[in-house]
């Protein structure tokens, strides 16, 4: 049963039908991990914090950069050079006390993956890169674990849920990564600052809809393309 001070905290979400005080507290109970705190990290992390999951890891390796923080809203320039997952739980603390949050300070790669997935519920993808995308999949995949997935650029974002209840994974629509030769870096794409906050809050709400048990992405691809408002759900 709910304390009286989360039913307080949280009664927005009680009121809804949908959820109730048996749904927040799935909330309460689940562990989700969440892949990289930069961009799309930052809105997941944040919003995923706000609803009262319970516990929260976060892996990332990286150091914030200065061309980071029109996006990255968890941090501000006082936070330059500093690591990513350290700042980002120390900000999330002061949100909401009452989550456990787990760093992983650290570059996540075949030798670890299925160790720290292990103790997840569900994975969700923030990466800006194939490599960790493909091997968060598979990894996912491997020991039968949801995998809530996301990207942006430019002005697109993509969402999909993938090995939940039976359904496909990554590969099955994209079999393999492109070339590395064929994917520019990192630097020379660019992204409007908004787009992560609108995708991330899109794998947040799927994350929250599959915690509780309500319908989800199945077997589908959403494409958003915000500069023209124009969404499809490819099916696949």
């Amino acid at each position: 049963m709910l304390p009286r001070e989360e039913i307080l905290r949280y009664k927005k979400h009680i009121m809804l039908p949908e959820i109730g005080i048996e749904g927040q507290e799935k909330i309460r109970n689940a562990r989700i991990l969440v892949v990289g705190s930069g961009g799309l990290g930052s809105p997941i992390l944040s919003y995923l914090t706000g609803a009262g999951v319970g516990t929260i890891g976060i892996i990332d390796f990286d150091r914030i950069e200065k061309d980071n923080l029109h996006r990255q809203i968890l941090f501000t320039e006082s936070d330059l050079k500093k690591d990513k997952v350290t700042t980002a739980i120390l900000k999330l603390q002061q949100h909401n006390s009452g989550i456990q949050f787990i760093a992983h300070n650290l570059k996540l790669d075949s030798s670890n993956a299925s160790q720290i997935f292990e103790a997840y519920d569900l994975i969700i993808d923030g990466s800006d890169n194939f490599a960790t995308r493909y091997l968060s999949n598979d990894t996912c995949v491997s020991i039968g674990k949801p995998l809530i997935f996301g990207s942006v650029l430019n002005f697109q974002g993509q969402v999909a849920v993938f090995n939940h209840k039976g359904s496909k994974n990554l590969r099955d629509l994209f079999p393999v990564p492109p070339p590395a030769e064929d994917v520019p870096n990192c630097d020379e794409n660019g992204v409007i600052g908004t787009l992560p906050g609108i995708i991330g809050c899109m794998m947040a709400q799927e994350a929250l809809k599959l915690i509780t048990g309500l319908p989800t992405l199945h077997n589908e691809f959403v494409l958003f393309d915000t500069l023209q408002l124009q969404m499809r759900k490819l099916r696949f």
